[in-house]
């Protein structure tokens, strides 16, 4: 009697290995990539305010431009996971090349739209006049540097699929210092100005791509897989990223509306919603990590044809992230005090913020269910779903958030409105979940 538990505890340490084997060095690399930002940041700002605003328009949008493409890496990683599990390496490197190529192509396409367009877009984001010419100058030569970084989500998705998640954060380490000591090095020693901060940031994800490229090539020629682009291929890997893309573009409308209503309802709320975003992103930083295991550990276990392992590993993943879900809660709590005053001395701008910041709280754990069963969900290929669950919750918090400046209750009825939106996302991924329709086992869906 006393042995019966020993298989379930032994399956929940099974799965515990793999999630912390692969969550923890994701979550260093998902950390690097604002550091490249934050990098720029320090570096340009001792140009002047005018590069500075420069800086940040410019790389709002370029990171809207490669975010919007966040599939490559998602849809990879499921589709080589697959493979993997059902144990042809080579297939699943093929798979890789497919997505890397169509990388490639997007990037290509992006630049050809955003160098000619450098100067309107800059009007469009609401540019000074002071400010303009410097982020025009940013984002037509970073613009360049696409094609990587677009690659670099792919081949992170193949490495991720190969349930390797250490690569990618040696590579983001590497990648980020390279990036510091480039800038400094042009926009000072060289006295290239905010050029320089773009070249040095083109250099150095350029970079990343090769090193990327090197080590999915090796694997390719181990394993015998073509390295030419296949037409049918890239399509299939296109076909397969679109419901993704609509999901990303819908949770980006999220954001968006969510800026537009704490706007007008004032500046010291506008400052207040921009820290307590901030903090959100950083939160959710840590509950992606988990996701991303869960992207690649479910695709392998669908791939061998394990049903039974998928879910259990589900189910183990969802008690990761609600717990995780509490901790990070608990910590917001705590550190408040310590918080708000690192952002701004001003009483009012804290005070908006104070009430919204426990409803963030509040919130985590919800949060921590929605992104595992995110992650569930893409490495089980069940894009089409999360698509039309993230357009539902689009359609379900736009008439909550439009209604808070006109019904009151400032930020925190806004962040409520956020809450709620998670809330809908959790309970249309939970009804998934639960129906079993996303377990379809085989290398591929």
């Amino acid at each position: 009697m006393t042995q019966a538990p020993a298989a379930p505890k032994a399956a929940r340490r099974r799965h515990d290995r793999e999630i912390v084997a692969l969550a923890v060095p994701a979550f260093g690399a998902l950390v690097a990539e604002p550091l490249f930002v934050m990098a720029d940041s320090a570096i340009v700002g001792h140009l002047g305010t005018a590069q500075l605003a420069g800086l940040g328009v410019a790389s709002a949008l370029l990171m809207t431009a490669v975010g919007v493409f966040v599939f490559l890496a998602y849809a990879t990683t499921a589709a080589v996971a697959r493979r993997v599990g059902a144990g042809d390496l080579r297939a699943a490197i093929r798979q890789g090349m497919d997505g890397i190529w169509l990388a490639l192509l997007i990037g290509a396409a992006v630049i050809a739209v955003v160098l000619p367009t450098a100067p309107a877009l800059m009007d469009l984001f609401g540019a000074s006049d002071t400010a303009a010419p410097y982020a025009t100058t940013y984002l037509r030569i970073s613009a360049l540097g696409i094609p990587a970084m677009l690659a670099v989500l792919a081949a992170t998705g193949v490495l991720r699929g190969l349930q390797d998640t250490k690569t990618p954060l040696y590579v983001a380490i590497a990648g980020f210092v390279a990036n510091a000591v480039l800038n400094v090095g042009l926009v000072y020693g060289a006295g290239l100005g905010i050029a320089g901060s773009a070249w040095g940031t083109v250099i150095a994800q350029y970079g990343m791509a090769v090193v990327y490229l090197y080590v999915v090539i090796r694997g390719a020629r181990n394993h015998g897989a073509s390295l030419r682009p296949d037409a049918a291929g890239i399509r299939a890997c296109a076909q397969a990223g679109a419901p993704l893309l609509v999901r990303t573009l819908s949770l980006r409308a999220i954001l968006m509306i969510a800026t537009a209503v704490a706007a007008r309802l004032g500046d010291a709320e506008m400052a207040a919603h921009q820290i307590i975003l901030s903090l959100w992103s950083l939160l959710a930083f840590a509950l992606d990590a988990i996701a991303i295991a869960g992207q690649a550990i479910i695709g392998r276990y669908l791939g061998a044809g394990d049903a039974v392992g998928a879910r259990e590993a589900c189910r183990r993943m969802v008690q990761w992230g609600l717990a995780t879900g509490v901790v990070l809660g608990l910590l917001v709590i705590a550190a408040r005090p310590l918080f708000l005053p690192l952002f701004s001395s001003d009483s009012t701008v804290q005070d908006a913020a104070l009430p919204a910041l426990l409803m963030v709280a509040l919130s985590q754990p919800i949060c921590g269910i929605v992104f595992v069963l995110d992650g569930v969900l893409m490495g089980a290929g069940d894009g089409p779903y999360l698509a039309g669950a993230m357009l539902l919750t689009l359609a379900v918090f736009t008439p909550l958030a439009l209604l808070v400046p006109t019904l009151g209750g400032g930020l925190t009825a806004l962040w409520g409105a956020m809450t709620l939106m998670m809330m809908t996302r959790m309970l249309t991924l939970w009804v998934r979940s639960r129906s079993g329709r996303w377990i379809v086992t085989g290398a591929t869906r």
